[in-house]
């Protein structure tokens, strides 16, 4: 018998030297990243990477206008400039990430960090019994990801690369769930607008006196799609993870591109979540000088909700889902996307709507019969171009095309 034949597997008699390890050794082994960039030359290159990081001198701006309540005009400049920087640090923190945790954990976490501050907007106007603000923000957010962002991304991709690939079994099941959400509004919207009993008590805004069926049809769909969104979830990351992953397609020379480790995983971890935190508070300074601003330029109010709050509240996971396609990683944008989308409609909307029943304000999913038709017309049109699993800069177009002329009905609604 060889040495090599006789000689253990594993060191230490077979045993894994790992589960010797006490979890305080874990966990400061992992904070070390062996054979990863150190701490110091992770946030070197995260902070003086790119001449772009010029900007960031206007994040103390935005505060310092904000706290010391200058002209509104000045904190929505201040802060929209902050946000722009920000954003491309989100976005390189969750390039780096994806080394290490693949494509679908790594757009998942950018959704999910994306949506915090839609939660917190949400969430604040809930307390303070701004639910058409609650709906339009929210239709607004799921509109911009599907529309805008999905068609800047196919068409900045699509300059830079002749086609884009996907793996479209695991995107057309993404926006079946999407479709399944549009059609939970689709509901209370008849139920409201066609029976007797939806009917009762009707006034011109139904979010201000909704009935005891709207209110009960809202929270127990609330609750079935909360449950929905976990299975969803356990399907992208334990039982069916390959529906996500970017199949091998020899006929496409084009391979997306290698990001290559230039920081830790830790230290991209604590970078992606400090940098969320400072967009949240400029988002929040934008937000809070947007209405003042749009009084003394004449702009409606449901423009701002749908157009203008979730721009400035998204730019974070816009600007990273184009950069993915311009590096020709489009299973990442087409996660941050969608999946940003599904979690607005599938988590976001029935947490708030449960939150409002907590609280006592009367959050329903009974949108006006204009936005759902919107609605359910974009996620009609993003069905037809993802299913084939490719995509091009001539898709991009089409679906920006439809988000400006939903824009400007908006405008004169």
């Amino acid at each position: 018998m060889t040495t090599s034949e006789s000689s253990p597997l594993l060191e230490n008699g077979g045993s894994s030297g790992h589960r010797d390890l006490s979890l305080t050794r874990r966990v400061v082994n992992f904070m070390k990243g062996e054979d990863e960039p150190s701490w110091a030359e992770s946030f070197n290159f995260f902070f003086l990477g790119t001449w772009f990081n010029v900007l960031l001198v206007f994040i103390p701006l935005s505060f310092i206008s904000h706290n010391l309540d200058w002209d509104a005009g000045l904190i929505f400049l201040f802060s929209f400039m902050a946000i722009v920087p920000l954003a491309k640090l989100l976005g390189e923190a969750t390039d780096q990430l994806s080394v290490k945790l693949g494509e679908t954990m790594s757009g998942l976490l950018n959704a999910s960090f994306g949506n915090a501050v839609e939660i917190i907007v949400g969430v604040a106007a809930l307390l303070n019994g701004q639910l058409r603000i609650v709906q339009t923000s929210m239709l607004g957010s799921i509109l911009s990801n599907i529309l805008l962002v999905l068609g800047c991304s196919f068409l900045a991709g699509g300059l830079y690369h002749e086609e884009g690939i996907f793996n479209g079994t695991g995107a057309q099941a993404s926006a079946s769930l999407m479709t399944l959400s549009c059609i939970t509004l689709v509901i209370p919207a008849a139920y409201a607008s066609t029976t007797e009993a939806g009917m009762q008590n009707y006034c011109d805004d139904a979010s201000e006196c909704p009935t005891a069926g709207l209110l009960l049809i809202s929270r127990g769909t609330a609750m079935l799609l909360l449950g929905v969104y976990c299975a969803y979830i356990c399907v992208q990351l334990k039982t069916h993870p390959k529906l996500f992953i970017t199949p091998t397609d020899e006929s496409n020379n084009e391979g997306p591109e290698e990001t290559v480790p230039r920081m830790g995983t830790a230290a991209a971890g604590v970078a992606l979540l400090s940098v969320t935190v400072v967009i949240a508070f400029c988002a929040e300074y934008l937000v809070s000088s947007i209405e003042e601003t749009a009084v003394r330029y004449s702009i409606p109010k449901v423009f701002i909700g749908v157009v203008l709050l979730p721009i400035v509240g998204n730019a974070a996971e816009h600007v990273t889902s184009v950069w993915m396609a311009m590096k020709n990683k489009y299973e990442l944008t087409i996660t941050i996307c969608i999946g940003s989308s599904i979690q607005i409609a599938c988590f976001v909307v029935p947490l708030l709507v449960i939150v409002g029943w907590i609280v006592g304000q009367p959050l329903t999913l009974h949108f006006h019969n204009f936005e759902t038709i919107v609605l359910f017309v974009s996620v009609f049109l993003v069905n037809l171009l993802i299913m084939d699993g490719r995509s091009n800069y001539m898709e991009g177009l089409m679906l920006l095309t439809l988000y400006l002329v939903i824009a400007i009905a908006f405008w004169v609604t």
